[in-house]
């Protein structure tokens, strides 16, 4: 009996599985206010991807601060979000230098 076959689709199986395991899943907070607050917009998340290596520090230390704020507006926030993070980390005008 030929086992390669069956090794083939169980490591194909546990790829798909280890995937599938790391999809984003639906934000339900989207567009939904936190309790005395307002909804992240384009310039938060901008801010807020700029400070994201000093907030990640601090988020180890103290469970109360998070890295990205889950009561965002969508696209807008994400889209600041990577700009912020993208500005502070090089946006990868290393890889142009000679």
């Amino acid at each position: 009996m030929n086992t390669k076959p069956l090794i083939l689709i169980v490591l194909l199986v546990l790829v798909a599985l280890s995937l599938s395991a790391c999809a984003p899943g639906a934000n339900q907070l989207q567009n939904v206010p936190p309790e005395g607050g307002a909804v992240a917009g384009f310039w938060l998340g901008l801010w807020q991807g700029v400070i994201a290596p000093i907030t990640f520090v601090i988020s180890i230390f103290r469970s109360d601060i998070n890295v990205y704020e889950v009561h965002n507006n969508g696209i807008w926030y994400n889209l600041g979000f990577l700009l912020g993070a993208g500005v502070l980390l090089g946006g990868g005008s290393h890889a142009s230098r000679r």
